[in-house]
């Protein structure tokens, strides 16, 4: 199995969650960011300790970050180095797409595994370098996902 580089948690409030994460376990946060994608506007923070980080979302009802129901964890994060070959093998696989941000200029998806109630979420190499700019600037180089060689 490739090694993910993130877990990801949509949230109802990114500073109570953060505060959570921080008292309970320690964590320490890069500052948080806001962004936007298509119509959406959003708040994202990664941990600073990681790979594995811990990515907190926060976003409005109808964006790909809905937390209205609830903050919950929400996916998976893998590099891939070939992003839409990846997407068709895990639609194949039964992990159907359920978010794509291409579209909208960017490059990663959400694939949805029902039996888990989490999705997985590949995100192109091709962006990993102002991941690590921005996020982790002295951090260890982070494999990609790696499909062919999975166990059948």
């Amino acid at each position: 199995m490739s090694d993910f580089y993130h877990l990801g948690f949509v949230v109802q409030d990114i500073h109570r969650a953060t505060d959570d994460l921080t008292r309970a376990l320690g964590v320490e946060w890069s500052p948080i960011r806001e962004g936007r994608l298509g119509e959406w506007a959003y708040s994202i923070v990664f941990s600073v300790q990681g790979p594995p980080f811990f990515e907190i979302i926060q976003g409005p009802e109808g964006s790909p970050w809905d937390a209205t129901a609830g903050s919950r964890f929400d996916h998976i994060g893998y590099w891939s180095r070939d992003i839409h070959r990846d997407k068709g093998l895990l639609q194949e696989r039964g992990a159907p797409v359920e978010f794509d941000s291409c579209p909208y200029g960017r490059s990663f998806s959400y694939h949805r595994l029902d039996s888990l109630g989490i999705r997985v979420e590949l995100v192109d190499t091709a962006v990993r370098k102002s991941f690590v700019d921005t996020w982790c600037p002295d951090g260890p180089v982070m494999p990609s996902l790696d499909l062919d060689h999975r166990r059948t």
